[in-house]
């Protein structure tokens, strides 16, 4: 009998979105095991909920989907919502509370099972909505069910948290302040996924005594810490600061001292004769390159 705890997460298990949508089609009667949750599915009118792109907006929705039995075909982001040709679209307010019901439910059954869907629902991969919500189904439904990666719902969902931890990691060793004319160090960062949430908490802690503010380019907004605690923040950037050697009336003189500084000691530490590009850009992809101060170009 084969044992799928030992199944391994390689490359060739990689799965669409499309394929796990079309072989989930039936799973409509699943029930959550939580009391706070419990509910099955008894409404047949098809159901498409729209939320305001936010986590706990979606937690709302996962509330609203089992507390009104609804039968839902799509969880969509305002926005960017697309109308059903036989579905109802419903609207969900987020509700902290409702959301906390669902947080808690499913970390009691599983922490792994909500950091693995935290961490997914920030990859932004298109229908990631109804894969946690079938991964939540499951889970309820089924003891050690989050483990069980021969079902692909739980496996994908594996896939996505595991991508998006690695590029927490990234960030977390590639961010890069400069110190502005205000007293608060500034980093742009572009990462794939949305991880902006996951390495607040690092940055707080280690530089507790600092003023620093994290923007991500791609996403337009940033987290600024003030000290006290950390606040989401929207910027309108005129330039996007590019490690370059031009410098930027933004940031102060002795930034770039310390900048020229840090570039001549890596520069002096660096041996050619050992050099590894492929090697090193395994380690440091490309792309975070034009923000990494080392990598200065003109």
């Amino acid at each position: 009998m084969r044992n799928t705890n030992t199944i391994e997460m390689s490359s060739q298990a990689q799965l669409t979105f499309q394929q796990i949508k079309s072989r989930e089609l039936e799973a409509k009667d699943s029930r959550l095991s939580s009391p706070s949750l419990a509910a099955s599915y008894t409404n047949e009118k098809e159901v498409t909920l729209i939320y305001d792109g936010s986590f706990n907006g979606f937690l709302t929705a996962v509330f609203m989907a089992f507390e009104e039995r609804l039968n839902i075909v799509d969880i969509q982001r305002n926005g960017q919502a697309q109308n059903g040709l036989f579905s109802e679209t419903e609207t969900v307010f987020t509700n902290v509370e409702k959301a906390k019901r669902v947080w808690n439910g499913v970390r009691k059954k599983s922490y792994n099972a909500i950091s693995n869907i935290y961490f997914a629902f920030l990859s932004e991969t298109e229908g990631v909505e109804m894969l946690c919500f079938d991964y939540i189904k499951k889970l309820m439904a089924s003891k050690d069910k989050q483990k069980d990666y021969s079902d692909e719902t739980m496996l994908y969902i594996a896939q996505l948290a595991r991508k998006v931890g690695r590029e927490k990691h990234r960030m977390e060793a590639f961010v890069r302040f400069q110190l502005t004319k205000d007293n608060i160090y500034f980093a742009n960062i572009e990462p794939d996924f949305n991880v902006l949430p996951l390495i607040s908490k690092h940055f707080r802690k280690r530089y507790a005594d600092q003023q620093w503010l994290i923007y991500d380019v791609k996403r337009r907004y940033g987290i600024f810490y003030n000290l006290e605690g950390v606040e989401i923040v929207s910027l309108n950037l005129d330039e996007i600061h590019f490690n370059r050697t031009r410098k930027s009336k933004a940031f102060s003189d002795t930034e770039y001292n310390y900048q020229e500084l840090w570039n001549n000691y890596f520069q002096s530490t660096n041996i050619k004769s050992r050099i590894n590009r492929k090697l090193h850009t395994q380690h440091v992809p490309k792309r975070y390159w034009k923000y990494l101060s080392e990598k200065k170009v003109s």
